[in-house]
């Protein structure tokens, strides 16, 4: 640009002193300037319509034949304008290359706008909610009406996974996710989850015929043992020893059953049927009662206090009873003998709080993302003792749910644990 520049400034002093030297021949210098301006901005005049020409016409023609500032213009643009087109057909291959991959995908993608609008989708999400080229840039509400994807849609939470029945196909189960990208656009991954929805249901058929069927005969066996034991039969020291034992075993076997039909009417009926209110603080009471009576000889300190004798929650009282007292029942087996079990009620901020504490060992806190799955153990030779059946926390896991809670966990090795359930949702907010 600067050689360019220097050419043309030498044109502009050639042409003026070309001029000057006519206007001094025919004594008329200023009328000679003048006119060797004037044809200077003539041709710069002229070199402006070429460049508009050209530019308008920039992808078919080469740029003009020029020299000076307007031959590096025009080159310079013309180098410009081919860098632009390799960065967009770079560009380009870069999308189609994505829109390869997103059509090869056998979950759906879906691509919306920042007013929730369809952008684009991928033949895998056609094929699943029955788009066409035509409904681009209309609302997804329109295609997936099911009141929670709604609500799912528009609460804008979108940390867990939204499962509802298809709206194309009434049979077939699918999975929706939601991420947030640049201003406020949605991309929605749509997964056929059908098959697992099956599998997940014939595993709780199967827990639940299992366990019913398991009742009745254990119920057998454990009359027999305890027939046997109450009648004062003559037995040896060996045969009395296995007699306790399986009665032992009888019991944990029993306790398990009873946890897994819990666990199974938790899964399969549906929630919020025929909640109403419930007064925690009686409730409270007679767990406390259970608990001491649970506590035995371990002499254990077992404390209740209830910020208000009125709180309520709308709910299941069974359900709510089952979920608190294994929390109180697990703070008695792991507390040593003289400790504290400490239950707190109250509310704050619109929420009703429940929490344990304890001072037992305590565990790592590597543990906590774990305890609430189905006979997750901490230690596997310490809960062998305690009788219990592993699955204590994911039934208060699923009580809460059903009633709008969250189960908060804390523990220090060797200070102790706190239990805590969240309730977000109590009568005056319905």
């Amino acid at each position: 640009m600067l050689r360019g520049f220097s050419v043309e400034l030498r044109r502009l002093l050639i042409l003026l002193s070309v001029c000057a030297l006519v206007g001094l021949w025919f004594d008329h210098v200023v009328w000679a300037l003048l006119a060797g301006s004037g044809l200077y901005v003539a041709w710069m005049v002229w070199q402006i319509r070429r460049l508009n020409k050209w530019l308008l016409h920039m992808n078919d023609e080469p740029p003009p034949e020029s020299s000076g500032i307007w031959g590096d213009l025009f080159d310079n643009i013309y180098h410009l304008q081919r860098r632009q087109m390799q960065e967009k057909n770079s560009l380009q291959a870069v999308i189609n290359r994505v829109q390869e991959t997103s059509s090869a995908l056998r979950d759906g993608v879906i691509v919306l706008d920042w007013r929730g609008c369809l952008d684009w989708w991928n033949p895998s999400a056609q094929r699943l909610l029955g788009f066409h080229s035509s409904d681009q840039g209309k609302s997804v509400i329109n295609f997936i009406r099911h009141p929670r994807f709604v609500n799912y849609f528009e609460e804008g939470n979108y940390g867990e996974p939204l499962e509802i029945p298809s709206p194309r196909f009434t049979a077939k189960q699918l999975q929706f996710q939601i991420t947030r990208f640049g201003r406020n656009e949605r991309l929605i991954v749509v997964r056929d989850v059908t098959q697992l929805h099956k599998l997940e249901q014939m595993r709780q058929d199967f827990v639940a015929n299992v366990s019913h069927e398991l009742r009745t005969p254990l119920t057998v066996i454990s009359g027999y043992l305890e027939t046997l034991s109450d009648s004062g039969a003559d037995l040896s020291p060996p045969w009395k020893r296995a007699l306790n034992q399986m009665q032992q075993q009888s019991k944990r076997m029993s306790l398990l059953i009873n946890d897994l039909i819990t666990l199974s009417r938790l899964e399969t009926t549906e929630s919020g049927y025929n909640h109403k209110p419930v007064k925690l603080e009686p409730l409270l009471l007679s767990i406390k009662s259970e608990a001491q009576a649970l506590s035995g000889e371990k002499n254990q300190e077992i404390t209740l206090e209830c910020e208000s004798k009125e709180l309520e929650l709308l709910g299941s009282e069974k359900e709510l009873h089952s979920a608190f007292s294994n929390l109180v029942t697990n703070a008695v087996k792991y507390t040593p003998a003289d400790g504290k079990i400490a239950m707190r009620l109250w509310q704050a901020h619109g929420q009703v709080f429940f929490s344990v504490r304890d001072n037992g060992p305590g565990f790592d806190s590597k543990h906590i993302p774990h305890l609430t799955q189905r006979f997750y153990r901490v230690e596997q030779s310490r809960n062998s003792g305690t009788g219990g059946t592993g699955l204590g926390l994911a039934i208060v896991k699923h009580v809460l749910l059903r009633h709008d809670g969250e189960l908060q966990i804390s523990s220090e090795m060797g200070v102790g644990s706190i239990f805590t359930c969240v309730f977000t949702q109590t009568p005056s907010d319905k």
